[in-house]
């Protein structure tokens, strides 16, 4: 268990040309789970190799427990890394795999056995020990390989590297709740590199999103989903994403194709700006604007409305016994809530719709 304290830290492949980690500051508070989420290349797995002593960073400092690891080779930061492959002997047994760590650092074989048992009852191993690894299930794999990070003495910090790429999504529900159970057995750090948002929103403490290098917000779910900062949050999150308007400002009051729709809460200098609001926040009302249903999208539980609202695509996501019809027209607003305004992708105002009066 530890905590990891991130102090300007950036990364470049190429001498500084570009950065694949722009310079980022976090502390990651010893016991709880975070995950790294985002696209492919956004620099997750750079930062996840940084703190694993793969990498060198081009520049900052790695603190773990108030200690200096910057410099210091893997083996010697006792973090536990867990990749998008299992890392296995197939040669070997579950057991033999298992032991295979402490043997390197000459554990007394007493203790080697002691530990093994340990870790192979904690993570439902016990009858697969005499197996070999190529014998067992992907996601059975998988643990297999966790266990051999987590075999080694108070591991400061479980680095999980998109554990479930090759796991098969039935499996994945499986093995997610076993790596939660594993979480709160033992209160270790742990860090999680994901780009999907399920799991994500659903396994970790703290989400941590990323874009081109950057981080671009942390929070809980709760705060990502109804509180984004950023544009990209608003639409990476969620299924489907927020919804974007492009709106002008006059001082306090937005315009949309020329027409008031309502104030922002903060005064904003005059200008172009995107209004943003999530499907669930688009609610039907009677005091609402005029929007063209264009289809129907039936989820079973809920139905998704594609519509248009001055010619401007928008979903709303309404409950699944609404009557609905393509071609109608109706009236919708917005929670005032949860309607947000972005200028250069970040928000600066939350947005009180205005009635609208009909043609």
């Amino acid at each position: 268990m530890a905590e990891i304290r991130l102090e300007n830290v950036a990364h470049s492949y190429d001498g500084g040309e570009t950065f694949a980690l722009k310079e980022t500051s976090m502390v990651w508070e010893d016991g709880k789970a975070y995950a790294l989420l985002g696209p492919s290349g956004c620099g997750k797995t750079t930062l996840l190799n940084i703190i694993s002593g793969l990498i060198i960073p081009s520049h900052g400092k790695i603190f773990v427990d108030g200690v200096d690891i910057t410099e210091k080779p893997t083996e010697e930061r006792n973090i536990a890394q867990v990749f998008q492959f299992p890392v296995l002997y197939d040669t070997m047994t579950v057991r033999k795999n298992l032991e295979f760590p402490l043997k390197n650092r000459k554990v007394p074989a007493e203790e080697i056995q002691k530990k093994v048992a340990e870790i192979a009852d904690m993570l439902d191993l016990t009858e697969m020990l005499d197996k070999r690894p190529g014998k067992l299930r992907s996601d059975l794999q998988q643990i297999v390989s966790l266990g051999r990070g987590l075999v080694r003495d108070s591991v400061a910090a479980i680095l999980f590297d998109e554990p479930l790429t090759v796991i098969d999504q039935n499996s994945k529900w499986t093995l997610r709740s076993r790596l939660k159970k594993l979480h709160l057995q033992t209160e270790a750090t742990i860090v999680y590199v994901t780009h999907d948002q399920t799991e994500a929103l659903t396994f970790a403490d703290h989400v941590l999103v990323m874009k081109d290098g950057e981080l671009i917000q942390a929070g809980t779910s709760e705060e990502l989903y109804l509180s984004p900062a950023h544009e990209f949050v608003g639409y990476f999150i969620g299924s489907p994403g927020m919804n974007f308007i492009p709106v002008s400002s006059t001082g306090s009051s937005i315009t949309h194709k020329g027409e008031t729709i309502g104030t922002a809460s903060s005064e904003l200098g005059a200008g172009d700006y995107n209004l943003g609001v999530r499907p669930e926040f688009v609610f039907p009302s009677d005091a609402g604007f005029e929007m063209e249903i264009m289809r129907v999208e039936n989820r079973g539980v809920y139905q998704l409305l594609h519509m248009e609202f001055d010619g401007n695509p928008l979903i709303a996501k309404v409950g699944e016994s609404d009557v609905y019809k393509s071609g109608e027209i109706k009236k919708f607003s917005f929670n005032p809530e949860r309607s947000f305004l972005f200028q250069d992708k970040r928000v600066v105002s939350t947005f009180e719709p205005k009635t609208r009066v009909s043609n």
